[in-house]
């Protein structure tokens, strides 16, 4: 590889899972669910790191283990081979999830999905009176 990028096998490991409010802690989440994002896809991650200005990869043939069905992940470069940052903002793999997770819910090929989303789920909880115990 050229002299300003190390090898990839060095640069970290970041899965959809890790920022995903949908998952639990067990389940493979990294991050409290207030600062999690809806169900990330590693092309948003992707798109963040852009962002970012960070260098990442992307991984299509490997699977998260304990969730082995959502295949994907993406690997991300945070210091230069002198040991200087990228992005001085960014100096751990918490700090970048906690960015990515926070600018996935901004994506631009999110926000148009999301709406229609969110009005059906203002109707979901309106119930009629009836229900509860049955007379015998």
């Amino acid at each position: 590889m050229d002299g300003g990028i190390s090898s990839i096998k060095k640069w970290i490991v970041l899965y959809p899972i890790y920022i995903n409010s949908k998952k639990t802690i067990a389940e493979g989440r990294r991050i409290s669910t207030s600062k999690a994002c809806e169900n990330p896809t590693c092309a948003e991650i992707g798109d963040c790191c852009t962002h970012l200005k960070i260098p990442f990869a992307f991984e299509i043939d490997k699977a998260y283990p304990r969730d082995f069905m959502q295949r994907g992940r993406v690997r991300v470069l945070l210091k230069k081979d002198d040991g200087t940052l990228f992005n001085p903002a960014i100096s751990s793999r918490k700090q970048l999830m906690l960015s990515v997770a926070e600018l996935v819910p901004r994506h631009p090929g999110r926000t148009k999905k999301q709406e229609p989303a969110a009005s059906t789920s203002g109707a979901g909880p309106a119930k009629s009176g009836k229900g509860g115990k049955k007379k015998r």
